[in-house]
């Protein structure tokens, strides 16, 4: 999973350095998420369907703001 060109970083990726955000790897049945500064500390690993729910759940919060 962690092979290079893997990694996409988040588009929303701060201000300055762009180095503010998480960078995510996928498979069809996985996601795994890990903080920019911190490459090779700890990921967090959500099953697709689960990190899909996710995301739409915060894109709808944002749209109600």
């Amino acid at each position: 999973m962690t092979a290079p060109g893997m990694w996409r970083k988040s588009s929303h990726s701060g201000d300055g350095e762009g180095d503010d955000c998480v960078e995510i790897a996928t498979t069809p049945t996985q996601t795994v998420v890990r903080d920019t500064k911190a490459p090779a500390e700890a990921t967090l690993t959500f099953a697709t369907e689960a990190f899909a729910r996710f995301l739409g759940e915060l894109l709808h919060r944002d749209r109600l703001r």
